[in-house]
């Protein structure tokens, strides 16, 4: 049994030499070009991205002043009116009666006041002349002096009707959009009834909330309301992108950031202003507003140069012997669908792969 197996062997080597005396090479392993890059640290623009709900600067609920029936609605949903321009019409007959009223009490007044006066006077000359005393004198001024609050008091009225009048013509307190309008002519309307909406929309407010340990990065901690200023103008533009992914043409800046940071979520309130002149921006729309942060002195490498392995994000990187061992790295998307910020696994120095790195396999000698 010994002897058929060394026989084997032997046929098997022979069977080798003869093909190597046929001038056929053994399959040899092939090295394969791969593109590489040296680690270096350098700055770059994050865009960081806030959750945020649009809202106009001079959003105004419309409710009137008086009680009446409302007799015409003169805009729609979605108009854009300006400032003054006429949004509802209340019935104005009483008022216009109570106005009436009013401007007949003061002619009376007025009339009052007038032989209240001449009484006055009349009594001022006769006492001058010691013809009446001075209780009379006294009694007429009193009753010139009641007579004139009489007049103001009248006046007063009258003006106080002819507010009530102009109440019943409803105007845009600012220029913008017309919300919703949940009135119908014909209802009865008073004082607290929400008729619409009025959103100033010609500046827009982007409200969002920014971590604490972010704020500190962009003002410092104590600075002055000045300094504050200050550092909110030297901030990079904003960049609102809509809900379905369209970025708006127009870019906000930062402009008002609280004071006080939320003891539950740890964030402040901070609000970038978007011009809107073309009315594109709807008050209550959400989005999100992205502004880029410079980060200094970070390993910047491409994408394509990580491997994803379950959990775990790996690089090749290349050793002296020119063959490629895998790293674990901690990596931080920059957003801009390129590259990753390299936070751990990598030094200054080192070499890895780039393009190809998805096919090395550990101990793989490259060439480049």
């Amino acid at each position: 049994m010994k002897k058929k197996n060394s026989m084997s062997w032997v046929c098997l080597l022979g069977a080798v030499a003869g093909l190597a005396s046929c001038g056929l090479d053994m399959p040899k392993e092939e090295k394969t070009s791969y593109e590489t890059i040296t680690i270096a640290k350098t700055d770059i623009d994050v865009p960081v991205k806030f959750s945020a709900k649009m809202k106009g600067q001079t959003d105004v609920t419309i409710t009137p002043q008086v009680s009446g029936q409302l007799t015409r609605i003169c805009v729609v949903e979605g108009q854009q009116v300006k400032k003054g321009q006429t949004l509802f019409l209340i019935d104005s007959r009483n008022a216009q009666l109570n106005l009436e009223a009013a401007q007949a009490n003061l002619q009376a007044a007025l009339a009052s006041e007038n032989s209240a006066k001449l009484e006055f006077e009349s009594s001022k000359n006769l006492y001058e002349k010691k013809i009446v005393s001075k209780y009379m004198l006294d009694n007429a001024e009193n009753s010139y002096k009641q007579a004139q609050a009489s007049v103001a008091q009248a006046r007063a009225s009258v003006n106080s009707a002819k507010v009530d009048l102009g109440f019943c013509t409803i105007t845009a307190p600012v220029a913008g959009v017309i919300g919703e309008i949940p009135v119908r002519s014909g209802d009865q309307v008073s004082q607290g009834t929400q008729l619409t909406i009025v959103s100033g929309n010609l500046q827009m407010d982007a409200e969002f909330s920014v971590p604490e340990t972010l704020i500190e990065s962009m003002v410092s901690a104590g600075a002055s309301a000045s300094d504050k200023d200050k550092a909110l103008a030297t901030l990079p533009d904003a960049t609102f992108i809509m809900k379905n992914g369209t970025e708006y043409k127009h870019k906000g800046r930062v402009s008002s950031l609280t004071g006080v940071v939320n003891a539950t979520t740890g964030t402040l309130a901070v609000k970038a202003t978007f011009p809107n002149s073309e009315g594109q921006l709807i008050s209550g729309i959400q989005g999100t507003v992205m502004i880029p942060f410079t980060e200094n002195d970070v390993i910047v490498i491409p994408q394509v140069s990580v491997v994803k392995l379950q959990d775990k994000q790996q690089v090749y990187k290349v050793k002296a012997d020119s063959t490629v061992t895998a790293v674990t790295v901690k990596t931080e998307d920059i957003g801009n669908g390129q590259d990753f910020i390299i936070r751990e696994g990598l030094n200054v120095g080192d070499k890895i792969v780039t393009v190809g790195a998805n096919n090395l396999r550990e101990g793989q000698q490259v060439i480049f």
